[in-house]
């Protein structure tokens, strides 16, 4: 697991630019901004190639976020580039994040939201634009604490509304207007 940039430059701009054009820009999470400002949001980079690889480094990272304290990272983007492309497979893997957070007493503590090109919610049709509020240009674990989406939450008294404002804001948008924003992954580099 890396967060050196200068080992994942690419990866982690698209992330970011991502994250400051979508996330931040469309307002799709009212909570971003301020960790974004602040730079508590750490950017990590598995180099994992199958999905028990990356349970170690999920597990590395939950490690690290329970021993730092928030003021220096508040929350961590797990980006991988290179297994859980399939989103079934992401899906699936899920499960097995729950797993590891009621394993090692995190439940309340921490919470993993997940991000996903081809992110599909479970009532929508592939090509709803409402599926791009979780599209992200590679499988992203979002690893958050509770305690600071729950000051986030009290903040915005309006926070229960942001899944509804979310998708008029996707519909608004509309799939040409996304595309615009420019946030989905780089084409790979032939070797």
């Amino acid at each position: 697991m890396s967060t050196d940039i200068a080992q994942h430059p690419e990866i982690i701009a698209a992330t970011r630019k991502w994250v400051e054009r979508a996330v931040i820009g469309l307002n799709l999470c009212p909570f971003a901004k301020a960790v974004h400002v602040k730079n508590q949001l750490r950017y990590v980079v598995s180099q994992a190639q199958t999905a028990d690889a990356l349970l170690d480094d999920l597990e590395r990272e939950l490690t690290f976020l329970t021993e730092t304290s928030p003021d220096e990272v508040d929350m961590t983007l797990i980006i991988t580039p290179d297994v859980l492309t399939d989103f079934d497979d992401f899906t699936d893997f899920l499960d097995l994040a729950e797993v590891v957070l009621r394993t090692h007493g995190l439940n309340g503590i921490l919470q993993v939201a997940s991000f996903h090109p081809d992110y599909v919610f479970a009532d929508a049709e592939p090509d709803d634009i409402a599926n791009h509020t979780n599209r992200s240009p590679y499988p992203t674990l979002h690893l958050i604490r509770e305690a600071s989406l729950e000051k986030a939450v009290a903040a915005f008294p309006d926070a229960a509304d942001i899944y509804e404002r979310n998708i008029e804001t996707m519909n608004k948008l509309g799939l040409e207007g996304w595309r615009a924003l420019d946030v989905d992954a780089p084409p790979k580099q032939k070797p």
